[in-house]
């Protein structure tokens, strides 16, 4: 199994697929300009230098809240301005602000951010502050692109910082933890879930003994319960991380963690019998300080990551998140291990990885040259179809700065109709985080359900408009803003010729739209990727339910050439894109 780069021009269905699952999808044109492309440049194009991102901002005071104290009567309460946040991250996807040839970057990039999210969990609800939220969010986005000449920039680091980050510390009750009375949920969840896990799900050794894991043990979850205690929330949020500067927890005390447990945490086998003790160097007579207790942190943290499992596991995370969520021991074996050992040997930074598993043939199917079991295996996540299909649109939508208030409306209905999916984005109802991506052996079959499928196709039927849906929706419940005006976006996007004939505009825009839709014809061809009967069915939806033409396929072409009774045309193409956004097919990516 090949993590070799991919050879040649990407072409259009391999250009898709790299930014369906890479960008949550793209415009026409955007693949259009990937395909000409071999897989390296399309790396720079989609991996470039990117600007500082703007601050969220509360329309209540059109300024933002980020690193300013909350100001009684004039600033929104906080349980409005997480949400404002949330908005304001859905917009980084939608890479609301950028530059446009920064478009495909920063997607690139917040899709990093979204597995950070999805690795290091935590929920809204408790972790319950706008800022503490933010902050977390911040540091993702700061590791997430470290495939730069910086050393200190890689996923060891950050995990390293997410011990001590003051949402982290809420969510898994760490500032609980303290010298006497340690708490341990945020050391299991560290060990089992963050980083070394528990070995290739589904093949987990059994016969072990009590405690012991097959990768920690409880010995280790208790030494680590002890590392990690002496640690409160600044809710002042003053403290600030040495190399990112964003504000992080302080240890209890002040100037000694008086709560830290200062002796020796002793680690099983399984972490190599480390040791990690205090450097005398660092403590103030003895005593803790803030230095010395976040120094054993760091030493802790390399024990878990000078194993291999630790690598395994990432990667395995990885791998589940951008190509599928089957591993079976050979895979394991051989892909998983090598993309692990490109992990360590690059110093344990993550974009590197993602670059080479996403630039691979294993990712595009590509090694036996015609079989190809990767393109369209994942159902996407409430996000991605709702993300994915704005952008494939290429939605317009208010500016986040400049209209606020509209954009957070905006942002509000999409977050709803995610809900409705089944995933309340910043909240998963786990602790382990959002099913699909750890819960085996469904993984990304946990999004569908009759409920979540029916959900999923009524948002289709909202965003698919004709001129009149917009221009009849009160203005007071919908401004038209996530809805395609259907007529429009094939005017400008399908050139004429093709548009005029049916059978060649059902099968462009399936090519469009569907993961798999190459070599398209309404004859039987074993060669082509949808059936002629899935295709006639389009083009039954389209012109024939109902058939208000004698000849509806000749009628068709005489109105679009004409450009006549543009109401008909209009909800003929309501009916087609209904038809083809809500088949299984368009819940791939």
């Amino acid at each position: 199994m090949s993590l070799e780069p991919v050879d040649g021009p990407l072409g259009i269905k391999r250009a898709a697929h790299l930014l369906r699952r890479l960008c949550f999808g793209a415009t026409a044109e955007q693949i259009e300009s990937l395909a000409p492309l071999t897989i390296a440049q399309a790396m720079e194009q989609l991996f470039p230098e990117l600007p500082e991102t703007t601050l969220p901002i509360d329309p209540a005071t059109n300024e933002t809240w980020i690193g300013m104290p909350a100001v009684e009567d004039v600033s929104s309460g906080d349980s409005d301005l997480q949400e404002f946040f949330k908005g304001w991250w859905l917009g980084q996807m939608l890479s609301a602000g950028a530059a446009t040839e920064h478009h495909l970057g920063v997607a690139s990039r917040e899709k990093i951010v979204f597995f950070l999210h999805t690795l290091f969990t935590t929920q809204q609800e408790k972790v319950s502050n706008s800022r503490g939220l933010y902050y977390q969010n911040a540091l993702f986005r700061t590791f997430a692109r470290d495939d730069r000449d910086e050393p200190e920039y890689n996923l060891k680091e950050l995990t390293v910082r997410i011990c001590i980050d003051n949402a982290m510390l809420r969510f898994l009750d760490g500032q609980l933890n303290v010298d006497g009375n340690p708490n341990e949920n945020y050391a299991r969840e560290l060990l089992e879930l963050f980083s070394i896990g528990r070995g290739l799900e589904g093949n987990l050794p059994t016969g072990l003994p009590d405690g012991d894991y097959g990768t920690f043990t409880e010995q280790d979850v208790q030494a680590g319960a002890r590392v990690l205690s002496g640690w409160e929330i600044d809710g002042s949020f003053q403290t600030l991380d040495e190399l990112t500067q964003i504000p992080v927890g302080r240890v209890r005390g002040g100037t000694i963690a008086e709560r830290h447990d200062n002796g020796s945490k002793q680690f099983s086998a399984r972490l190599g019998n480390g040791v990690v003790t205090p450097d005398p160097l660092l403590l103030d007579a003895g005593r803790p300080t803030a230095a010395s207790a976040r120094d054993e942190i760091r030493q802790m943290i390399d024990l878990i990551y000078d194993q291999e499992e630790t690598a395994r596991h990432i990667c395995r995370r990885l791998y589940r998140f951008y190509v599928h969520h089957d591993i079976p021991v050979t895979l394991d074996d051989d892909l998983i291990a090598t993309l692990a050992q490109v992990f360590i040997d690059g110093g344990y930074k993550l974009e590197p990885v993602v670059k080479v598993l996403v630039s691979s043939q294993h990712f595009f199917g590509a090694e036996n040259g015609v079989d190809d079991d990767q393109v369209g295996s994942i159902i996407k996540s409430p996000l991605d179809l709702v993300i994915g299909s704005l952008r494939s649109f290429g939605l317009s939508f208010p500016d986040p700065w400049q209209e606020s208030t509209r954009f957070y409306t905006f942002a509000g209905r999409l977050l709803r109709q995610m809900d409705l999916m089944g995933m309340n984005l910043l909240n998963p109802f786990e602790v382990a985080g959002y099913p699909a991506y750890h819960q085996f052996p469904l993984y990304h079959r946990n999004w569908i359900s009759t409920n979540y499928l029916t959900q999923r196709y009524n948002f289709i039927r909202g965003l698919v408009a004709t001129p009149n849906d917009i221009m009849e929706m009160p203005d007071d419940e919908y401004d038209g803003t996530e809805m395609v005006n259907i007529l429009e976006y094939v005017r400008n996007t399908v050139i004429s010729a093709t548009a005029q004939d049916p059978h060649q505009l059902i099968i462009a825009l399936a090519s469009r739209f569907l993961p798999n839709a190459e070599n398209l014809t309404f004859d039987e061809d074993p060669a082509a990727e949808l059936t002629s009967a899935r295709l006639n069915y389009f083009l039954n939806a389209f012109l024939y339910s109902p058939q208000i033409d004698a000849d509806p396929e000749s009628a068709w072409t005489f109105r679009w050439l004409n450009g006549v009774d543009d109401e008909v045309v209009a909800n003929q193409l309501q009916n087609l894109m209904n038809a083809m956004l809500q088949t299984p097919e368009y819940q791939l990516k």
